[in-house]
């Protein structure tokens, strides 16, 4: 039998799992249902490294475990595959959007494949797939034709509201949303209405609507960004001007929500940093919303909502967002170019920009003021960007004393800052927001506590028509258009200017062909660019695409039945799988993905077309990998002159000469660096010798250039640094670089010189980064496939430490994994040679080594403790090695505990020990029996009032008077007891004995 090749043995078996299907999962089984769902990929060019893996590793883990334990596994794989680079990508080169995505997705499938993954590929969805964004574009239309009702708390078909307004009009009608949007009318006006009036009266109770919304608007693109894809102002792809725009958009009302999501949170085991961070994005809080009329105007009036109502009377200023829809009305003339120059610099900055930003103060007075509601002093109006349009009344009461961002910002404009009650302390350095004390200069609450103060204040305003308690959320509505070709079209089209969704039965609403795929030369979205492309021949379609979420907001669903032409999912297929039991990604989706998905699942829920109370039971985020870069170092020089006309060496400008790169080995590099300042004849020999080499070759460059240049009075090249420079990890094995082929890497290194350690290699130096194509610590998969296997990856993956902690690559530890697997193959084919399996039966310690395997890795498994497994694994062929273990009792368990690991080893060995080709995965773990691991005797320590003295053997099942008797006919108290008699013999079970004399 040759030796351990796992190029041949992988390939073999990912074949036939592909061939027979061996993966496939069906909607129907006697056994219980287990649901593992990675966060499908975007399909990028660039295909995966070596760090995208590691959740798909840990979850395929869990999936083959679970197999073996009896559950019926749903294990699906898909692609998020609409998005901005490859609509990017059609700009620049002309080529339609979905050959670049089936090129991406063909290189993913292959890699993951590689891996030996155990997907149900029959599953597979593609959010790009007019047969899967059909359902997408339908649960658009059920959103768009719902409402949410907050006396069922519940969303409903809008057919249940219009019979209200058909009955009874407007009145008492609860619903999400602003109220001050929404007209009202009596039920004969309702009938009264023109079709056109009806769809305006319903619109503001749409969970779909449209609205002037203020967004991230990138020209350079296009198209709106999101918060995540701004950073620093900039398109975080291709580093356009980003600038705040008032748009109309269509958006989604989430915020109808809000409180089902905080709620559900409790439910779920979800990690504790992402539930907080959901918890913090919908920011629930508990205040009032104060109304400030606008001095000298007998309707404007400004509406602030606030947590600290108590702290009315210390409000000595009003901050709007400079986007404030009063902004206009309230600029006084002499402080109109003030105002129109801050609000386009504050158009240049991104939300997340002037949410982030604590320390740069900023803004300008509008000249105009409002009055307080409760005292009727007039309060200054200004405009900071810190205030957001978007976020609540885009209005804030400015207490100076009581908040440190006010305070900032008074101090800055020398506005005032009164202390509001007793208990306030250091005003004169920082705001003191403490509910503590009584209130002074205060008005109708001083001397209260904070508790009385509020109720007392709400209970006024309320009274004089000035404000209310209320529930409020931080959480906004999500903009769901993007002025982009390469997504979903909404399926909306436009009559007389009001929007109507399609039928249902003419979905799909396939994305048309474009002749470019970027703005129409008039500003309008790609699909502008449509030729008659129109509903019923007539109608113009919405041009907005959706965002990169709504097809991932459901697709965990679709997996379930991925073939259903006539529902989105069948009843049955969903209430089969219910909610996903293991939910695989990153942290990084917390208030994007995983909170859309949500909300879109109890919107579903709503309207009973789920089962289940959430989308995700169980989340796990698997942390990063971390790239391992390598650096080389080029010795930096510059020009002197030292020839009888100048003074000494005087640097010069550079002359019309550039020698080749050159680069130096890191310990010479180091000990130049450490013998910086030192004279020459105290620097160590290795720096020594590194300083006479970049000294040999510059002045080898020297006189290359003075010969043929003489004018240039004995110019010379002189040594001023070092600079490290990223070389590709691909090229650079246990730190030591293949010169020859960073030579052949790029151009300008193709004559570079290297000065090299004594021994002849090139040493690189090395630090840990994020994993990136610029810094080129990228490693791909597929060579280290090559070279060591996917099982040795696989397993060097989760080695590396806790599946949910940041961790460094280093391609250099995955050679002693790849060691293991040999090691392993020849507890089964010693020195490489035909199987050696006996039917012996075990002995008490290879049964030991065995059963503690099997405890151990069900134990870490369960609790998702894959690298303590490894460690495991090592351990236990070692020892059964050292007992020359070759038998089959021992090694067939074995080899299922290593299955879900090292899969396609598995698959060969169990093959080979004469089980049907690829049934492993329909085998059962092997059973733990705990009595394998008692010890059959026991070594007591024996003391004399105490004290030690020596030991003594006795079976594990020896009771305490059998080892008393034992212990007193022995002749140990003869030897230690110093001629007394026991007075008492204490046994402590498997521990000691202790005879007191």
């Amino acid at each position: 039998m040759p030796a351990y090749r796992p190029e041949e043995i992988e390939k073999k078996w990912q074949a036939h799992w592909k061939a027979h299907s061996t993966f496939r999962t069906e909607n129907h089984s006697d056994k219980p249902k287990y649901y593992v769902l990675d966060m499908f990929p975007y399909p990028s060019g660039a295909g995966l490294h070596v760090g995208h893996p590691l959740g798909y590793i840990a979850s395929d883990i869990v999936t083959r475990y679970k197999r073996l334990r009896g559950f019926n596994v749903l294990h699906p794989m898909g692609f998020d595959s609409f998005g901005l680079p490859a609509e990017q990508y059609a700009i620049q080169t002309g080529q339609h959007p979905a050959l670049t995505t089936e090129k991406n997705i063909e290189t993913y499938v292959q890699q993951l494949s590689s891996l030996g993954f155990s997907y149900d590929w029959s599953r597979e969805v593609r959010t790009s797939d007019a047969s899967y964004y059909k359902w997408t574009q339908w649960i658009f239309l059920k959103l768009f034709n719902s409402w949410y009702n907050l006396d069922t708390d519940r969303a409903e078909p809008l057919t249940e509201l219009t019979a209200r307004f058909a009955a009874s009009g407007s009145e008492g009608i609860r619903a999400a949303g602003d109220d001050g949007d929404r007209l009202s009318f009596s039920a004969g006006q309702w009938a009264l209405f023109s079709e056109k009036q009806k769809l305006a009266a319903v619109l503001p109770y749409r969970l779909a609507y449209q609205q002037d919304t203020y967004v991230n608007w990138c020209p350079g693109l296009g198209t709106v960004l999101s918060n995540d894809e701004v950073k620093d102002g900039l398109s975080e792809r291709g580093g356009f001007p980003v600038e705040r725009r008032l748009m109309p958009q269509w958006n989604l009302r989430i915020t109808a929500y809000a409180d089902r999501l905080l709620q559900g949170l409790d439910q779920l085991d979800w990690p504790d940093a992402v539930k907080e961070m959901q918890r913090n994005w919908i920011g629930k809080s508990i205040g009032a919303e104060v109304t400030f009329p606008v001095q000298g105007s007998e309707n404007a009036q400004i509406k602030v909502y606030t947590t600290r109502v108590d702290t009315i009377y210390g409000a000595t200023f009003l901050v709007l967002a400079p986007e404030h829809e009063l902004v206009d009305e309230l600029t006084t003339p002499g402080q109109r170019a003030a105002v129109d120059e801050y609000i386009a610099a504050t158009k240049r900055r991104s939300e997340r920009d002037r949410m982030t930003d604590v320390k740069a103060v900023s803004g300008v007075f509008t000249g105009a003021y409002a009055l307080n509601p409760v005292n009727g002093a007039p309060v200054p109006i200004w405009l900071a960007d810190y205030v957001l349009a978007g976020y609540g009344t885009g209005a804030v009461m400015a207490v100076p004393s009581g908040d440190q961002r006010d305070y900032l910002f008074a101090k800055h404009f020398n506005l005032p800052i009164p202390a509001i009650s007793d208990a306030q302390q250091g005003l004169d350095q920082q705001a003191d927001p403490t509910k503590e004390g009584h209130y002074i200069n205060s008005g109708i609450i001083n001397g209260l506590t904070y508790k009385e103060a509020t109720q007392k204040l709400i209970a006024f305003l309320e009274e004089k028509g000035l404000g209310k308690g209320k529930v409020n959320f931080r959480q906004r509505d999500a903009i769901f258009g993007r002025q982009r070709y390469w997504g979903e079209p909404i399926p909306i089209y436009y009559k007389d200017g009001t929007a109507y969704g399609i039928a249902e039965s003419d979905l799909p609403l396939v994305l048309p062909e474009i002749d470019e795929y970027k703005p129409t030369e008039t500003g309008e979205p790609p699909l502008g660019r449509a030729s008659d492309w129109l509903y019923k021949g007539k109608y113009p379609y919405e041009l907005s695409t959706m965002p990169g979420w709504a097809g991932s907001s459901w697709y965990y669903l679709r997996y379930m039945d991925p073939t259903n032409e006539a529902r989105f999912v069948s009843e049955e297929a969903e209430q089969y799988w219910g909610s996903v039991d293991l939910y695989m990604g990153g942290a990084e989706h917390a208030t994007g993905h995983l909170l859309y998905a949500r909300f879109w699942y109890l919107f579903l829920k709503d309207l009973g077309l789920v089962s289940s109370g959430e989308p995700f039971q169980k989340l796990i985020n698997q942390g990063m990998i971390l790239g391992r870069s390598n650096f080389v170092y080029r010795v930096n020089m510059r020009w002197v002159q030292t020839g009888p006309t100048t003074a000494g060496h005087e640097a010069f400008e550079p002359l019309p000469f550039s020698p080749p790169v050159i680069l130096i080995s890191k310990s010479k590099k180091d000990a130049i660096d450490a013998a910086q300042g030192m004279a020459f004849e105290h620097t160590g020999e290795l720096a020594k010798s590194a300083y006479q080499q970049i000294g040999a070759v510059t002045k080898r460059y020297s006189d290359q250039f003075n010969a043929n240049h003489p004018e240039a009075d004995l110019a010379a090249l002189d040594f001023e640094s070092f600079t490290p420079l990223h070389a590709d990890v691909n090229l650079v094995d246990n730190d030591i670089l293949d010169v020859e082929a960073f030579k052949n890497w790029r151009e300008e290194y193709a004559d570079a010189e290297f000065i090299l350690e004594d021994n002849g290699t090139y040493i690189c130096g090395t630090e840990v980064e994020k994993m990136s194509k610029s810094k080129y610590n990228v490693v791909n998969p597929n060579i280290l496939i090559d070279k060591y296997g996917a099982d040795a990856l696989r397993l060097y993956e989760m080695f590396l430490g806790p599946l949910e902690q940041y961790k460094p690559w280093n391609t250099n530890g995955i050679s002693g994994v790849g060691g293991f697997l040999k090691k392993f193959w020849r507890l089964f084919h010693p020195e490489d040679g035909p199987l050696a399996l006996t039917d012996e039966p075990a002995t008490p310690a290879e049964l030991k080594v065995l059963h503690r395997a099997i405890q151990k890795v069900q134990e870490d498994i369960e609790k998702f403790s894959f690298n303590t497994s490894v460690s495991l694994f090592m351990i236990t062929v070692n020892e059964l090695t050292a007992l020359k273990c070759h038998k089959r009792a021992i090694l067939e368990p074995l080899v299922l505990l290593v299955s879900p690991y090292a899969p396609h080893l598995a698959e060969e060995l169990w093959q080979e020990l004469g089980h049907e080709a690829g049934s492993i995965s329909h085998a059962a773990y092997p059973e733990f029996r705990e009595e394998f691991l008692v010890e059959d005797t026991v070594v007591y320590p024996l003391a004399i009032n105490g004290k030690v003295r020596e030991q003594m053997q006795f079976a594990a099942a020896a009771t305490a008077a059998e080892i008393e008797a034992a212990v007193l006919a022995s002749d140990f108290l003869a030897k230690h007891g110093e001629g007394k008699a026991a007075k008492k013999v204490i046994v402590v079970p498997g521990r000691m004995v202790n005879v007191v004399v």
